[in-house]
């Protein structure tokens, strides 16, 4: 038996600080070709989640807000946001399921947020067409990034 406990958050949440991409994961499963892969992500303010799709091979992805929140954005083909939401077990939104051909992105709303994720396995590197054109690249500069997650949240529905 795996403990989720306030400790285990708050250590993960300490190495997401401490990391240069401001997140970190806490995998629960033994290894990266397991059947199923589950996870904690510790996720501070700061940092950029580019817009991206699970394909080839499809999968969906369940997460689920222990701490924190989040703001989730859905988009179609084109970069137009189609869905959004804000999750958080403040506001009674404690989670999400993402099919595997939504482009979709979140943007960290406050410090300390984990959340827990859920995919298929095994786990494969993204490939350049599972991230979106239409938005910042991973290495863009830190004022692009910043717009563009402004521009999201001014959008959010």
């Amino acid at each position: 038996m795996k403990i989720i406990s306030q400790e285990l958050l708050d250590n993960v949440t300490e190495q997401a600080k401490a990391s240069s991409r401001r997140r970190m994961n806490y995998n629960f499963h033994e290894n990266e070709s397991d059947p199923l892969n589950r996870f904690l992500n510790a996720l501070e303010p700061d940092t950029y989640i580019v817009p991206h799709r699970h394909k080839n091979p499809d999968k969906e992805e369940i997460i689920l807000v222990l701490r924190g929140s989040l703001a989730v954005f859905i988009f179609d083909d084109d970069g137009n946001i189609t869905n959004s939401v804000v999750v958080s077990p403040e506001t009674g939104i404690y989670g999400i399921d993402i099919n595997s051909d939504e482009w979709h992105s979140f943007v960290i709303l406050e410090e300390n947020t984990v959340i827990y994720e859920v995919k298929l396995g095994p786990y494969t590197p993204f490939k350049p067409e599972d991230f979106a054109k239409w938005a910042p690249a991973p290495d863009a500069g830190e004022n692009e990034v910043k717009n563009f997650k402004e521009k999201l949240l001014k959008q959010l529905k």
